[in-house]
């Protein structure tokens, strides 16, 4: 018997442009044979509705605009009835869902704040459960919880929205790294927004007042000079977690932000990446260790630098994607099939692995 998938895209955050992108690679890609596909859309303010059209206009997003392809659901989150019901008018029709796939990202997507509810409800869904969704996005907590490890980070502190609104936050910078450039953060953000490089006072003024509109905890990071490389991680039927090749972003100019990622074509993509086999093995290793200390489930992006060439490689955990992006251009796909594993039968393993 087919399982009945529910995939949802949307959501209240700042991603949620990449999240319509991602979804219409999915719903185009799953296996219709083996799964029935349901679909729901999450509009930025909140609202959850069953949707029946085309992927054309989720990716324009217009899907909202269309009330012949929409029904208002509610989730019960009541773990011995808990599902999906479609209103219609007073009533509720319940309606039978074996598995999510969230394909969302950022805040209230890849924060915990779904994992729980959906754990609550006692629905499996893919991914990492609350706790590590949780820990993986805040990029403060996910340094402080890997600081017991061996793994090698960049020098960084946190910053607080006091510190932000009392003046002190570009003193305390300042007085910790002794010198620029320095890269500001969102604690709690993907896809780099409202990340940027300051080269002074000026630009550091400018770039905290853009992490602080995200979020009201800030990372400042010291700046490595080295290349992107990730890979990408699958947890297996038999709970080994099988590791992709490496990829590399060259991203041109500046940094590898938003627009570099999804709205312009500035970035070079070398897959696989330009390194040694030496340095494969230890991404591969020190990528392991982040996975298994953050409680990770199901899949994740692991994102490094990689300084200095040939022998004298150095390798530095950046952050970590619970629910990393996939669309067409995506990163964790195309290291996925560059390994032997196509769209199609990477979606299937990731249903196949859900969990609640």
């Amino acid at each position: 018997m087919k399982k009945n998938v529910l995939c949802l895209f949307g959501g209240r955050s700042g991603e949620y442009k990449v999240s319509l992108r991602s979804a219409e690679s999915v719903l185009k890609n799953i296996d219709r044979e083996k799964y029935n596909v349901l679909t729901a859309g999450i509009t930025r303010d909140g609202t959850w509705y069953l949707y029946s059209g085309g992927t054309d206009d989720i990716v324009s997003d217009t899907w909202h605009t269309k009330s012949d392809n929409l029904r208002r659901i509610l989730l019960d989150p009541s773990h011995s009835c808990g599902g999906y019901y479609i209103m219609d008018g007073g009533a509720l029709t319940p309606l039978s869902v074996d598995v999510i796939f969230p394909v969302m990202h950022g805040q209230y997507s890849e924060d915990g704040t779904l994992q729980g509810m959906l754990s609550l409800a006692g629905i499996p869904y893919v991914g990492s459960g609350c706790g590590a969704s949780a820990d993986c996005m805040n990029k403060s907590v996910t340094k402080a919880v890997l600081s017991g490890y061996d793994v090698p980070m960049a020098k960084s502190i946190v910053l607080r929205a006091s510190d932000f609104e009392g003046g002190t936050a570009a003193e305390k910078i300042e007085k910790f790294f002794g010198n620029y450039p320095v890269f500001i953060k969102p604690s709690s953000s993907g896809s780099s927004l409202g990340a940027s490089r300051a080269d002074d006072r000026a630009g550091l003024d400018r770039a905290l007042a853009l992490a602080f509109g995200v979020d009201s905890t800030v990372l400042a990071e010291e700046c490595i000079v080295g290349r992107e490389v990730e890979i990408a991680a699958l947890e297996t039927a038999g709970g080994e977690i099988f590791f992709s090749c490496c990829g590399e972003i060259d991203p041109g100019d500046g940094f590898y932000d938003y627009d570099t990622k999804y709205e312009n074509d500035n970035a070079s993509y070398f897959i696989p990446a330009r390194i040694s086999e030496k340095t494969y093995a230890r991404i591969k290793e020190v990528a392991g260790t982040v996975f298994s200390a953050l409680s990770c489930r199901g899949f994740a992006r692991i994102d490094f630098f990689v300084v200095g060439m040939g022998e004298d490689e150095r390798v530095i955990f950046n952050e970590i994607n619970t629910l990393p992006g996939f669309t067409s251009i995506s990163m964790y796909p195309q290291l996925m099939e560059k390994s032997g594993i196509g769209y199609t039968e990477l979606i299937s393993r990731l249903l196949e692995g859900a969990g609640e």
